[in-house]
């Protein structure tokens, strides 16, 4: 397993912790890490999907709502919901990766951490984040946040 793909399921983990026990980033993250051997270049890699995801979580979740047909995002599993917004924050602010390898390394969280549906799930919404931020790459993110949750 490469070390990106190993600092993706660190990050996902954390913003899971994040999310469900709501604990901050740095408390998180020393919980997380205790105890744990993880090669440097992971662990940078999934702090900064931590830090990224927390600090432009707006305007990730301002577009996964556009994303979402017939669902709130409060009412999205967990899991999925942290899949989700790391993955937009990658669209985002993580330009070297393409959107296609963001959108499969994703699927792989959500199936591997998720229900038996998310996969699928996961694949969907992003695609159509993808597809949508294509169409309209000069209108940004920041023009789409919204203060409803």
């Amino acid at each position: 397993m490469g070390e990106r793909r190993r600092g993706r399921e660190y990050a996902l983990q954390m913003l899971y912790q994040i999310d469900m026990g709501g604990e901050g980033p740095q408390e998180a993250a020393s919980t997380f890490w205790e105890g744990k051997r993880v090669p440097d270049e992971s662990r940078r890699f999934a702090e900064g999907l931590v830090q990224g995801t927390l600090e432009h979580l707006p305007e990730i979740d301002a577009l996964l709502r556009e994303g979402l047909v017939h669902w709130r995002l409060p009412r999205i599993a967990a899991v999925d919901r942290s899949v989700l917004r790391m993955a937009v924050y990658e669209f985002l602010c993580e330009k070297e990766t393409p959107p296609i390898v963001v959108i499969d390394e994703a699927i792989e969280l959500a199936k591997r951490f998720g229900g038996e549906e998310s996969g699928v799930f996961v694949n969907g919404v992003l695609d159509g984040i993808r597809k949508r931020m294509e169409s309209h790459p000069s209108s940004g993110p920041s023009a789409r946040v919204t203060p409803e949750g």
